[in-house]
């Protein structure tokens, strides 16, 4: 862990970056840090009408990220490890996949007057799935306000995601083909990415489980 005390894992919702979050914090004995996006009282309506609800939707969650990122900048870094669920500056991936022209401005001018200079994580790990392998995980952990999810959204949101991640080079990135793997089921694969996080150096690198031939 040395070098890596603030770790941000990321991915399209579905991908279980949630469920490896918490793994990996036990494992690395670190504070646990999640969006709680279940709080976001534009979520479920968003789902249901995206168009009408995305402005809303947006400003909530960069409001509140913004408030967690500003607490975590106030020393805790500084006092123990941290496992974050999102990365903050990824937020823009929603905003110009769902924003009309005007409400890009306002939420970029929001932006600018939120702007601090929050601490940058030691360490991106970035869970990949396929859009078929992402549906399927939706489906099985049957959230009610999910259902009404397209194909054609989560794969538009799953190339978005793919292309920002492709070009990140702000930190150290972890990419992980997540798609024949279960950190929650498997040891094995989870021993071996903790190893992988403590080992992982510099640039872009990708995790290949244990065993894996390719």
């Amino acid at each position: 862990m040395e070098g890596n005390r603030y770790i941000v894992i990321e991915g399209v919702l579905g991908v279980g970056k949630t469920s490896l979050c918490e793994s990996v914090s036990k494992e690395l004995e670190a504070r646990l840090v999640l969006e709680a996006a279940e709080e976001n009282p534009f979520l479920e309506k968003y789902y249901q009408d995206m168009r009408g609800y995305a402005f809303q939707t947006q400003i909530f969650f960069l409001l509140n990220r913004y408030r967690q990122q500003h607490d975590l900048a106030q020393g805790d870094l500084f006092q123990r490890n941290i496992v974050c669920d999102y990365l903050f500056t990824k937020d823009r991936i929603f905003a110009y996949l769902t924003l009309d022209e005007n409400e890009i401005n306002l939420y970029e001018r929001l932006c600018s007057m939120l702007h601090e200079k929050f601490l940058k994580p030691d360490l991106v790990i970035y869970l990949q799935a396929s859009t078929d392998v992402l549906m399927q995980r939706l489906a099985q952990r049957g959230r009610p306000f999910e259902k009404g999810l397209g194909r054609e959204y989560l794969e538009r949101l799953n190339q978005a995601y793919n292309h920002y991640f492709f070009h990140y080079q702000e930190t150290p990135l972890l990419v992980v083909n997540t798609n024949d793997i279960d950190f929650v089921k498997s040891r094995q694969d989870l021993n071996d990415l903790v190893k992988q996080i403590r080992t992982m150096g510099k640039g872009t690198q990708y995790y290949n489980p244990a065993g894996y031939q390719g």
